[in-house]
């Protein structure tokens, strides 16, 4: 029974087809640009974009399993390929915000729960995964930290519950392999500011990192170089509410997978110690 990994290049995707092949499972990676798919051999692959609705059918041709990310547009011309195809499960890969009360009309868990709306009402079945703040969200102070040692951040206190991409790919494998008891929301095993977050992540790459506070004023118009109005809104929204307290902390991965979630720290000695291959990408 071939699952589709949609997104198979992806931090998350990557994981997913590594675990279905150590499981035995038969798995056909979907990317973008299958010539630089960079996937482990034997892997058939196919170009699929879930923004382009002529790219499904290829793709899904002979599938009865589908993980993909949510799709910001295109989530109802995927329902219905996925439909026509005959797929039997879609795990999808939403955001442990629509499950916050304090995140309600927030645009990113706005856009996440249109998305499980539409696979709600496809007549497909589908289980959502539901990560809140995935630790991967940190790379984006790679470059500060290479060039400059420091980290600006805004309410440097707030404190969330980062959870390694890995663990993400192994509830979503759980679920693909038929455990029905994902339902909940995925963190990582403990609170830690954002603050503590770069202190671990110093540690890992074995260097001094500052950290320099921002004001939300400046933090708008630093994100803005790069995101929408609304997504900084949203962006400023969520750590604002974590740094209230709002971000939680979860069972859900221990309870899942039978396992305590992988710490922070170990997620900053992979992505950060010098001589690792995250290291050498993030040019550390």
């Amino acid at each position: 029974m071939t699952t589709l990994v949609i997104g198979a290049r992806g931090s998350v995707g990557r994981h997913v087809v590594d675990r279905l092949l150590a499981a035995g499972e038969p798995v056909r990676a979907s990317v973008r640009n299958p010539a630089t798919a960079d996937l482990p051999a034997g892997v058939p692959v196919a170009a699929a974009d879930l923004t382009r609705p002529e790219t499904l059918a290829p793709a899904l041709r002979g599938v009865r399993k589908v993980f993909a990310y949510a799709p910001t547009e295109g989530a109802d011309a995927f329902a219905a390929a996925a439909s026509e195809a005959g797929v039997e499960h879609v795990v999808l890969l939403s955001s442990g915000s629509v499950l916050l009360p304090s995140a309600n009309g927030n645009p990113i868990a706005e856009e996440h729960r249109a998305v499980e709306a539409t696979m709600a009402a496809s007549g497909l079945r589908w289980t959502p995964i539901r990560p809140l703040v995935l630790a991967t969200n940190a790379l984006n102070w790679a470059g500060a930290i290479r060039d400059e040692g420091v980290v600006r951040l805004v309410h440097p206190e707030a404190k969330t519950a980062p959870i390694h991409e890995r663990d993400v790919a192994a509830v979503a494998v759980a679920a693909l392999l038929g455990q029905d008891d994902v339902d909940g929301m995925l963190t990582g095993p403990r609170l830690l500011s954002q603050r503590k977050q770069v202190e671990l992540i110093g540690a890992a790459a074995g260097r001094p990192v500052r950290i320099e506070e921002l004001a939300e004023s400046e933090a708008r118009r630093r994100f803005g170089r790069f995101e929408k109005p609304e997504v900084v809104d949203a962006i400023l929204a969520f750590i604002a509410d974590a740094a209230r307290g709002g971000s939680p902390a979860t069972g859900t991965v221990e309870r899942v997978l039978g396992r305590p979630g992988i710490e922070f720290a170990h997620w900053a000695d992979e992505h950060f110690r010098p001589g690792t291959a995250e290291a050498g990408r993030q040019q550390l």
